[in-house]
């Protein structure tokens, strides 16, 4: 069941978080557009599987396809609603690897593979989803949370202080969140758990003179600072947890 899920979760991973571009994203409410992404998602999970006519990755893809339906054309937005359609596909895949466990072990990779080689494929995958949830799913993540706390005070307010000013290069808070939330998943990953202190450390100290003036910057940083660090800490954790419930590497075996 295990190896079926964890199949699962790449696939929906590779199909939400990287095949789903900018331009699906913003068209999902037309129809073809819709059909399109069912088509990647199911196209994701035969691949992952080694399994092509298989009537439970159509009902997956239809399942997932009304999921997105209800959050695009109710027009949910915002943190809750992402985080709550992210849960009804990951409780979609744990219940069809619960339903059919044996689709990996019925799949091309399982017929054609050695066991050791079948482990590393899985672990792969673990790894290649936990990386992919916690540097592009972050990105949605975060930026939900830090659109409920505008840089610059709406009009009517009453709030005088003036918003942080985005004077540094293009693109360059994306780049860091990738890079500081890389680094803690190769850090956790690693055992270093304890060297996440001395980052959070770095990057207060090099944020301190953009900041230091500030009170709504101060806040804005510190807050998108701990979503991005949280995020990437439970993330990896996750992670973590899932390859270590698989069967373990045969690294190094002896040869008979």
């Amino acid at each position: 069941m295990l190896e079926t899920f964890t199949a699962l979760l790449f696939a929906h991973v590779l199909a939400d978080f990287v095949l789903q571009t900018d331009w699906i994203h913003r068209n999902k409410r037309k129809a073809g557009v819709m059909l399109l992404h069912g088509a990647v998602v199911l196209v994701t999970a035969q691949a992952a599987l080694g399994q092509v006519a298989t009537p439970e990755l159509v009902a997956l893809a239809v399942v997932h396809l009304a999921i997105d339906c209800l959050k695009t054309y109710t027009r949910a937005t915002g943190l809750t609603a992402f985080l709550v359609d992210q849960a009804a596909h990951l409780a979609t895949l744990a219940a069809l690897a619960i339903w059919a466990p044996s689709l990996w072990s019925e799949g091309i990779y399982a017929a054609q593979l050695s066991p050791p080689a079948q482990v590393a494929l899985l672990h792969a995958m673990a790894l290649l989803a936990g990386l992919i949830i916690t540097l592009r799913a972050g990105d949605f993540a975060v930026q939900h949370l830090m659109d409920s706390h505008p840089a610059v005070a709406p009009p009517g307010t009453g709030d005088t202080e003036p918003g942080p000013r985005d004077t540094g290069l293009p693109g360059a808070g994306k780049t860091i969140g990738h890079l500081e939330r890389l680094l803690i998943f190769v850090l956790i990953l690693g055992g270093q758990f304890a060297a996440i202190g001395f980052l959070v450390a770095a990057k207060s100290i090099l944020r301190f003179g953009t900041v230091s003036n500030d009170r709504r910057a101060t806040e804005y940083v510190i807050i998108g600072t701990l979503a991005s660090f949280g995020w990437a800490i439970g993330a990896t954790l996750c992670t973590q947890a899932l390859i270590g419930a698989l069967p373990a590497l045969e690294i190094g075996a002896a040869k008979p």
